[in-house]
């Protein structure tokens, strides 16, 4: 505080600049070493609440949950397209697919099956993310990426981009929604290998598809309907080994707390500075108001008023009147 000693001799941006360093040191200093004294069993119970939290409809945590975990990769697939002889080869999580030529992608899960075809699963959490424009985008970049130079057009593997949505993003309350090319004039279907399709997870009935939606936001093992999903999932929520593989969603919920704490910091100095001007521009104002009061008793006085006329109109006291008096006639 010995910084602010001289506080109303300074200007008004090195007040202000002297009361953000104050909020700063108050903040920072006391409150860092209330956060230092935290205790550590706290903290760590927080973290295992926020990683129990979790559900499938958080991406992050749908990556661990189907990262080299082709069992539960092949229930998703299986029962998404009504296909049970799906068999999964391998499934990747954030595979980049570089573009040289322009918007490269990030996709959540990438799996192929043993007749080589290529699923891509999106889960899309806010609207804004499953356009029709994406979907398709994301399919082109699979072409580009798999058939290799050489190929023919023909060795092109069928692709599907599957986005999982939180919303019914097509508004027709369907649980899913498959969009394929078509030939307008006679309705048949154009089969170039290539496949959308929007799953509806607000649709949570008793079907095999209902019951694999309830699985996406369901958070406790014990109450999942698909035990491949069971396995995974308590592996990762109460296992050692399962907690220091999600090291990344716990240094994303450490980040929304750094997040949080600095914007209270920002709140905090925001109210005080703002406190400061409400005050300086309380004072100026009064001020103002007192010059022109003065100027005003200065005018009755030269034109002969009495002191106790003055005093009525100028608002000022007696003793501030009289004074006023004795200089004009000095």
């Amino acid at each position: 505080m010995h910084a602010c000693l001289e506080y109303g001799r300074r200007s008004v941006i090195e007040n202000a600049l002297c009361i953000i360093e104050v909020v700063h040191r108050a903040f920072f200093v006391k409150k860092g070493v209330e956060v230092m004294q935290t205790n550590e069993a706290s903290q760590e119970s927080e973290i295992k609440q926020v990683i129990r939290s979790l559900c499938m409809m958080n991406n992050r945590f749908m990556n661990f949950m189907l990262d080299d975990n082709k069992k539960a990769a092949q229930v998703f697939l299986r029962i998404i397209l009504g296909d049970d002889k799906i068999k999964v080869k391998n499934v990747r999580i954030q595979s980049f697919i570089q573009n040289i030529y322009g918007h490269s992608s990030q996709l959540d899960i990438l799996a192929q099956d043993s007749k080589g075809r290529y699923f891509n699963v999106e889960v899309q959490r806010s609207d804004e993310g499953a356009p029709a424009r994406r979907a398709r985008f994301y399919s082109s970049i699979l072409d580009t990426h798999f058939l290799q130079p050489g190929k023919l057009y023909e060795e092109l593997p069928d692709i599907y981009v599957i986005f999982i949505t939180e919303n019914d993003v097509l508004h027709d309350n369907l649980p899913l929604y498959n969009i394929r090319r078509r030939i307008d004039e006679n309705a048949k279907c154009f089969e170039d290998g290539s496949h959308i399709i929007y799953v509806n997870s607000q649709r949570r009935d008793n079907t095999a598809l209902g019951k694999l939606m309830q699985d996406l936001y369901c958070t406790e093992p014990k109450n999942l309907h698909y035990h491949e999903f069971a396995e995974r999932m308590e592996f990762l929520k109460y296992s050692k080994e399962g907690e220091e593989k999600m090291t990344d969603v716990i240094e994303e919920y450490a980040a929304r707390k750094a997040e949080a704490a600095a914007k209270a910091v920002e709140e905090k100095m925001t109210d005080v500075i703002e406190e400061y001007a409400a005050r300086k521009a309380e004072a100026v104002a009064k001020e103002t108001a007192k010059e022109k009061n003065i100027e005003f008793a200065k005018g009755l006085l030269a034109d002969g008023m009495s002191i106790e006329f003055t005093v009525r109109h100028s608002k000022l006291s007696e003793a501030e009147v009289r004074e006023l008096a004795s200089k004009l006639t000095a």
